[in-house]
């Protein structure tokens, strides 16, 4: 069954069977997770979890929209846009990599690459909760940069996701191959700081 986010109803025990998905799912991956394991973690009857998501693939989606959400809000609140970009690509490079690294930011990845050839919308979800927010923030960020003669960018959204990549260096093909799963302060602090060079040298003024 194919269910549209419209399709998602909301109540009394919505975030509740949403903090016990979360825990099934990374427990488990998508696959492994059963609606029974799932009402059972969230302390609700499968008919309540049904009646406010009637496919397993809305749940699992919207707990990543919201975690992700979670995690931009918070790098939101904690970006001064004022600062200069050193300050502010500092700052965003810190959360993504953070994000990156973190426990939940490695398996909504692999969960959401294991099924998108069967689910294209859940790496989607992913995409656009998680890259595709941190992508806008960034690109509206060099906008005002570049107003205060601070950058000079041609194309802000194609800047925003080359500074993404550029903090992914080392770390991220590491953890995705499972080469490296635990990264020291100074190898996250060594990426952090030549994300930022490197694109101040090609963008700075």
């Amino acid at each position: 069954m194919n269910v549209q986010p419209s399709e998602i109803r909301k109540g009394r025990k919505f975030d509740q069977v949403l903090d016990g998905a979360r825990k099934v799912f990374m427990a488990d991956g998508f696959e492994g997770a059963s609606v029974d394991t799932i009402a059972k973690a969230a302390g609700v009857s499968k008919a309540t979890l049904y009646s406010y998501f009637p496919d397993k693939r809305m749940l699992f989606i919207e707990v990543a929209r919201r975690e992700c959400g979670r995690q931009a809000q918070a790098a939101e609140a904690t970006i001064d846009r004022s600062q200069p970009p050193a300050h502010v690509l500092r700052q965003a490079a810190t959360h993504v990599v953070g994000f990156l690294l973190s426990d939940f930011g490695q398996r909504v990845f692999r969960i959401s690459v294991a099924e998108s050839d069967r689910f294209p919308e859940l790496g989607r979800a992913f995409y656009e909760s998680g890259p595709l927010v941190v992508r806008e923030t960034l690109s509206s960020y060099l906008r005002q940069a570049m107003a205060r003669g601070e950058v000079h960018v041609d194309d802000p959204e194609f800047a925003a996701e080359q500074f993404g990549e550029l903090c992914k260096a080392r770390l991220f093909t590491r953890m995705v191959f499972g080469v490296q799963t635990r990264f020291t302060k100074d190898e996250i602090a060594q990426v952090i700081d030549g994300a930022v060079d490197t694109f101040l040298a090609r963008y700075g003024t």
